[in-house]
């Protein structure tokens, strides 16, 4: 008997608001270090590459997300040591059923037809080996046809999950799936628990990528044609594979679980829908309360993460990322502490932080969008200090890296290197600055930083000028193909 093909389907391109000021447009909550040392993604990315089962033939992964994170996930990957990804990047966010639809489209691009496993970026699993098993079990259901949905047996009453509702034998590990059910009020959750027979939806979907196919197809025909048109109209650059922007741009936005899901589960549909159920320590962390719910606590109840003193307080969650943060005589609250942002909540209203970051778009801030320490491909800067006509910056120039040859028209910048060795481009002048060496750019005058060396590059970048935006900057060449035509 020949081995299973599985192809992982990463969905990676949620915004995570609910876990701001951590989480950022930018940098969402996908890609962040909560716990251990490794960020959401890199664990959804690793647990489905290590399904060791010997009748499954796991592939590279396929990743779908947003061109805005493309270098973050391919360096998120390469840190975690899977190789050969493949980056489906979405021209605009249409939800998960169009997203899903891309990775399948992919997945038989090549006349194959893999059971696609598909998870969201966002969660975190405890037991691994109950993970593998249940997976492993929907897969095989998926290889005979079916369309299985992974169920996290609840343990507690929990409000803010939708529900599957699933019953009869046993067969081969899979339960049959009757119905649908919205996230509950509380005494409808207690209900639930208390009869059995419910699970919490936890996004996740195996299914052949043909069987998908058939499947919106015959339920959403517009999101089906929309998005194969797109996928027909792709580019394709190294690992990158783009979808022609404009005909994704009429693709309708939906759910899997509103385009297929749920239509699927009724009878007579030819679909057979079916569950696994999975008890292996699993949440979304949708808000900052499901974070403090899977973290390591103190007797008191209490969580900490980074420099954080906490006195006298009960079940209450800390994250400090920059400076030391004490409190005392605090119960059931949430604090989180950046460089540019601080939140302070009562937990069980942690949900409520999405209506703090519409109110920072409708203001037109930035605190929403991006973090003070940027990431780039190259590496990252910090922007320091700042003020009228001049802005401070610490960058770093990961080793084999250098940013684009560009020009500013409205600033000068002057370089001082604080660690290891740049190669400089200042007009013709091509050099190599160490330690405690510097240079000026003139306004107008084509540059380049690069570093050589096998450690890091940082400098500190004085600029200054009329105009000190991230707008202004004319690049002539680019690695990383940000170079406008």
């Amino acid at each position: 008997m020949s081995a299973i093909d599985v192809l992982p389907v990463v969905m990676a391109g949620g915004s995570g608001t609910r876990l701001w000021p951590l989480s950022r447009a930018q940098y969402p909550k996908q890609f962040l270090v909560l716990q251990g040392n490794r960020s959401l993604f890199q664990e959804a990315a690793a647990r489905l590459a290590n399904l060791d089962a010997g009748d499954l033939h796991v592939m590279a992964p396929c990743v779908v997300g947003n061109e805005e994170h493309r270098f973050l996930v391919l360096e998120q990957l390469r840190e975690c040591g899977l190789a050969g990804a493949t980056l489906m990047l979405e021209p605009a966010a249409r939800n998960t059923a169009p997203a899903m639809t891309l990775a399948a489209l992919q997945a038989r691009a090549d006349g194959g037809d893999p059971v696609l496993v598909v998870t969201p970026a966002d969660q975190t699993v405890t037991d691994a080996a109950a993970f593998r098993e249940a997976v492993t079990t929907a897969v095989r259901a998926a290889a005979r046809g079916a369309i299985v949905l992974l169920g996290i047996t609840p343990d507690r009453p929990e409000t803010g999950y939708g529900y599957i509702r699933a019953s009869g034998a046993s067969d081969a590990g899979t339960l049959a799936i009757e119905r649908f059910v919205e996230k509950p009020d509380a005494a409808t959750a207690e209900t639930y628990l208390r009869d059995g027979g419910y699970y919490w939806n936890s996004g996740m979907f195996v299914v052949r990528a043909s069987a998908w196919l058939r499947a919106i197809e015959t339920f959403r025909a517009d999101i089906a044609h929309a998005t194969r048109a797109a996928f027909e109209g792709r580019s394709t650059d190294a690992s990158f594979v783009r979808p022609a922007a404009k005909a994704f741009a009429e693709v309708p936005s939906d759910s899997i679980d509103y385009a297929v899901m749920e239509k699927a589960a009724v009878p007579g549909t030819g679909f057979a829908l079916r569950m696994v159920p999975l008890a292996a320590g699993w949440s979304d962390l949708g808000a900052w309360d499901a974070v403090w719910q899977v973290a390591s606590k103190d007797a008191a109840g209490n969580a900490a993460v980074g420099d954080a003193i906490v006195k006298d307080s009960h079940d209450t969650l800390v994250h400090a990322t920059s400076r030391l943060v004490s409190v005392i005589g605090l119960d059931d609250v949430v604090v989180v502490e950046t460089p540019d942002a601080v939140l302070v909540a009562d937990r069980a209203k942690s949900q409520d932080v999405k209506h703090v970051v519409a109110e920072l778009d409708r203001a037109k801030r930035t605190e929403h969008t991006a973090h003070r320490l940027v990431h780039r491909p190259w590496g990252w800067y910090d922007s320091l200090d700042s003020g009228p006509r001049f802005q401070v910056k610490h960058i770093c120039v990961k080793p084999g890296a250098s940013l684009s040859l560009q020009k500013h028209h409205h600033r000068a910048e002057h370089w001082i290197v604080v660690r290891g060795t740049a190669e400089v481009t200042n007009g013709d002048q091509v050099m190599l600055l160490s330690e405690n060496q510097s240079t000026y750019i003139p306004l107008g005058q084509v540059h380049r930083l690069a570093n050589p060396g096998k450690v890091p590059l940082e400098i500190i970048e004085v600029q200054s000028g009329a105009y000190l935006g991230e707008d202004d900057i004319v690049r002539f060449e680019d690695t990383y193909g940000r170079v406008k035509p």
